[in-house]
């Protein structure tokens, strides 16, 4: 039973009982320990590779990998769940989203050939976060069509910055940057309400201000085009985990971790600035990690 929840979890497809097939690929072939298992509890179990031997034979043993069902049940989960939110509490909104995100993670990591089903239910899960968002974060701003000019930082050095209070995943982060590789003198104001944003301070990440979401990139993602950062592995990556958080498409293995700990971090912070402060040690860790990941895969890839 052990064996066979592992590879119900892996998503394997059943031939026959007894008999799995999976796709073949490393990180699957590195997490199927079936023969050792079973040779440990005196059975017997062979790993064979299967090669199709036409065109219709492969069509048959991707079928048994369509998730079209599961897909459906997903959309009718997050059709329910989004006629909770309206009435629901950020902290519910917040248990509820981790919840759903774990079930979107596990089908997409289990979904070996995509098709319109997946693609349908990226798009009910990006509706749900959009909606989830007008709880978590009102003033959510409207991505604009503009162009990305870029910036010298040296004419950005000791500002005053501005954004809406309580801060969420986009906010932090892009505060985070300003003061980490933008302006180490940068002063935050953190807004009520966007209206209240002063002349001379920098808006960010709300409508109107003068670094916001433009296109499919989020206010993290355009202050990294805006000062030429975008080229570095470790703000790139960290750039796709805000976004996967921001806007909900797209996947990135740290998200729900990042999350979970800026959730708890948010519940004991006393104000914004005791947020920034926590947070920002583990945006270093997690900058200083994917950049370190990047240059493990260039070394392999050169190798």
């Amino acid at each position: 039973m052990r064996i066979w929840r592992a590879l119900k979890a892996l998503g394997s497809a059943a031939l026959r009982d007894g008999v799995y097939l999976l796709p073949r690929t490393d990180t699957l072939l590195e997490q199927v320990a079936v023969s050792a298992d079973v040779s440990r509890d005196g059975g017997t179990a062979w790993l064979l590779q299967v090669v199709p031997v036409d065109a219709a034979e492969e069509l048959r043993y991707r079928a048994l990998f369509d998730r079209r069902e599961e897909y459906a049940e997903l959309n009718k989960l997050l059709s329910e769940a989004s006629k909770s939110v309206p009435g629901s509490t950020p902290h519910e909104v917040n248990k509820l989203m981790r919840k759903l995100r774990r079930d979107v993670e596990a089908l997409r990591a289990i979904d070996y050939f995509p098709n319109d089903s997946s693609a349908q239910s990226e798009q009910a899960w990006k509706d749900f976060v959009t909606l989830a968002e007008t709880v978590l974060s009102p003033d959510e701003p409207q991505a604009i069509r503009a162009t990305i000019p870029k910036l010298d930082p040296s004419d950005y050095q000791g500002r005053l910055w501005a954004t809406r209070q309580r801060l969420w995943v986009d906010r932090v982060a892009s505060a985070w940057l300003i003061r980490r590789h933008i302006d180490h003198d940068a002063r935050f104001l953190w807004l009520e309400s966007p209206q209240q944003c002063p002349e001379n301070a920098l808006g960010f990440d709300f409508d109107g201000a003068a670094f916001t979401h433009v296109g499919d990139k989020v206010t993290f993602e355009v202050l990294l085009a805006s000062f030429s950062l975008d080229q570095d592995p470790g703000l790139a990556r960290l750039g796709a985990l805000v976004h996967v958080l921001d806007v909900g498409n797209g996947f990135v293995a740290e998200a729900a971790g990042f999350e979970a700990m800026l959730a708890g971090i948010r519940q004991r912070a006393r104000d914004d600035d005791e947020l920034l402060e926590q947070v920002g040690p583990i945006l270093d860790g997690l900058c200083a990690h994917f950049a370190s990941t990047s240059a493990h895969s260039a070394e392999g890839t050169s190798a």
